[in-house]
């Protein structure tokens, strides 16, 4: 959903230029909102990071060993006479932690569930490579001890060496590795099993071994335990700091009756947050102002009586609000409802320009929200695709949603100070933009007919009317050039359908369609305008090849332009 752009009288010109990306200010809103179920999301967020942390690092350390051995006699060769045969387990260990991280920095998003079997797979094969490390250590037959009375005391040393990577991994895993106590103490004490289960087989397979077992299992034991407690206790508390942390966030994130959710975006007014009404369950999208603005007094109260103005619409294609208010913070929002799917912008962007007989269903849709504005004074004076979006929405597809009311002009204001912006200044679209408009005139009804105009076109021919490198070329080109003949550079389009928008391109007002009841009259009248219909359109978004956001970053943002 798109920003309400508000201007001061004293901006001599301000335009939307979509090439030209414009740093948008903060607002005194929450900068990272957790997603629902919030703390769910908050723990995969977390094991996200830790998981790259754990796998950089055995990454790291087993490069190194491998890189070791190959130019030295590293310990574990020695010990088990394999030679460098013995360097195929760090090798394996890095080539899955290096798999692994490459995996994470691609995708940020994986599921939860998704990350808690890449977490049991990391520490598995770091528990397979140390377990199979001890077996292969105390397996072999050690060197014999220059004094007899120590005879095992090569076996009790291989103990101690082989036991504490594990001891850490132990440690690590609790303390790293976000779980609640029952995860972290199943975890690790499968991880603390392993030096047990290798010393008990290499007792099994090698006689050598079994004497020297009162010596070697106190050494293996007690620091495998003293480990297990410190990350059994370093993760019920990790968890329980967090959750507190949460839960104190989550009072901070209550906005009246509205429970912020995830931020979905910024634009040039403020940020935009999901929420959820916290009694109706209901998801709606809330609309932040920036401060500067909210904290003018005069620029306020006129964004206030026109949201107000805005709320009176009910048409189904207009895109509803729900409440407005002011944060504790002074910042003034609005709720809005939540939409999910493409704009037409993207729609042409993906798929090419659109068939006649669609563009004509969706055009006569937006004339029904218009005229309803209209009909009550409001000029929406920004009409661009990225401000339609295309949605499924209750049980019914291709519904068409007219976004932002950001740059209306209330005519229906008695008060000298009722309107948000005045003549003189120049606001909108420059590709989207009516003549009167670019010249920083009045803008009427007729002033929308050209800007759904020139939507029109974008959407049948692929590119907007008039094309230039730079903001005032555009604006000279919607004062004085004639249109292009739709009908000459898209053949496709019928002669009927290309003659309205014609019309509609008109450089003088009293030449155009002169409401939109006359310009939906003059669509239906189109040959083409039973070419779709309800039943093209829900076959369309059942095809495999039908376009739905799935969570499109580039849909979520229809919200905030």
């Amino acid at each position: 959903m798109t920003p309400l752009d508000a201007t001061t009288p004293a901006a001599p010109l301000q335009v939307t230029n979509p090439a030209v990306p414009v740093e948008p200010p903060r607002v005194a809103a929450p900068a990272f909102i957790p997603t629902t179920d919030g703390f769910a999301e908050d723990t995969r967020q977390l094991l996200h990071d830790r998981l790259l942390v754990t796998h950089a690092a055995v990454g790291v350390l087993t490069a190194l060993v491998t890189a070791l051995g190959m130019v030295g006699d590293p310990i574990l060769s020695a010990e088990t006479g394999l030679g460098r045969g013995a360097l195929v387990l760090p090798a394996v260990a890095f080539a899955q932690a290096l798999t692994g991280l490459i995996f994470l920095r691609r995708h940020r998003d994986t599921p939860l569930p998704v990350l808690r079997w890449i977490e049991f797979s990391h520490f598995g094969a770091i528990a397979l490579l140390g377990g199979v490390a001890r077996f292969l250590v105390l397996f072999a037959d050690p060197a014999a001890s220059p004094d007899p009375r120590f005879a095992e005391l090569q076996y009790r040393f291989s103990a101690v060496i082989s036991n504490y990577p594990l001891v850490f991994a132990v440690i690590l895993y609790g303390v790293l590795i976000p779980n609640t106590r029952r995860r972290s103490l199943i975890g690790a004490g499968l991880l603390a099993l392993v030096p047990l289960v290798a010393t008990g087989l290499a007792a099994a397979f090698n006689p050598g071994v079994r004497a020297t077992i009162p010596d070697i299992l106190p050494v293996t034991f007690f620091p495998l335990f003293m480990g297990l407690i410190v990350a059994v206790f370093s993760a019920t508390r990790a968890t329980a700091m967090r959750r507190e942390a949460f839960e104190a966030r989550r009072e901070a994130e209550q906005i009246g009756a509205y429970t912020l959710v995830r931020k979905l975006g910024e634009g040039g007014m403020g940020e935009v947050f999901l929420a959820e009404h916290r009694l109706l369950k209901r998801p709606c999208a809330v609309k932040f102002i920036r401060a500067e603005m909210a904290a003018d007094r005069s620029v306020s109260a006129r964004f206030e009586r026109e949201v107000r103005a805005v709320t009176t619409l009910a048409h189904p294609n207009t895109v509803r609000v729900y409440d407005y208010g002011r944060a504790d913070d002074g910042a003034f929002y609005y709720v809005m409802e939540y939409l999910d799917g493409p704009t037409l912008d993207r729609l042409v962007r993906d798929r090419g320009a659109l068939p006649p007989g669609r563009a004509v269903y969706l055009l006569r849709q937006l004339c029904g929200a218009l005229s309803e504005a209209h009909g009550l004074g409001l000029v929406h004076r920004d009409l661009k695709p990225s401000n339609v979006l295309v949605a499924k929405l209750g049980g019914q597809s291709d519904v068409a949603k007219l976004l932002d009311f950001g740059l209306v002009q209330d005519q229906a204001s008695d008060s000298s100070d009722g309107r948000l912006t005045r003549t003189g200044t120049v606001l909108g679209t420059p590709a989207y933009m009516c003549p009167e408009q670019a010249g920083g005139e009045a803008v009427d009804a007729r002033g929308d007919v050209y800007s759904l105009g020139a939507l029109a076109y974008f959407i049948l021919a692929g590119n907007p009317p008039f094309e230039g490198t730079t903001i005032g070329k555009l604006l000279a080109a919607h004062l004085t050039q004639p249109p292009p003949d739709l009908a000459t550079v898209r053949p496709h389009v019928p002669a009927d359908l290309a003659a309205v928008v014609t019309r509609c391109l008109a450089k003088n007002p009293l030449d155009r369609f002169q409401t939109m009841r006359e310009l939906d009259a003059a669509l239906a009248a189109c040959g083409c305008a039973g070419e779709w219909s309800v039943q093209e359109a829900a076959a369309w978004w059942a095809a495999p090849a039908g376009v739905g956001t799935g969570g499109d970053p580039d849909a979520m943002r229809a919200h905030v332009r």
